[in-house]
């Protein structure tokens, strides 16, 4: 299992297993490991800073967030649109959420 966790890790941020705190035996037995085909994806969004345990604030190990955000441009109309087709209103408005 643990070499599981360490491939997943490094495949994504090469070195950093290294840089993390060993994992606790309670820890390894509470995680699982699966490998599926993501074929849709959803995520649960929350703000603010990361939220560790007490002990682990005195370790010398970065924690952080790396901001991600979404946003929507301009419309831009496919060119072999007919000249007199004008962009709609719900192009116009279009909003996420």
């Amino acid at each position: 299992k643990l070499d599981k966790l360490r491939g997943f890790i490094e495949k994504m941020y090469p070195g950093r297993w290294d840089m993390l705190r060993p994992i606790t035996e309670q820890e390894a037995k509470a995680t699982a490991i699966l490998s599926l085909p993501i074929t849709e994806a959803s995520a649960k969004v929350r703000s603010g800073g990361p939220v560790d345990d007490e002990e682990d604030y005195a370790l010398p190990i970065w924690a952080g967030v790396i901001p991600v955000s979404m946003q929507i441009g301009e419309p831009i109309a496919d060119e072999r649109n007919l000249p007199e087709i004008e962009e709609p209103a719900h192009v116009r408005g279009f909003r996420i959420g």
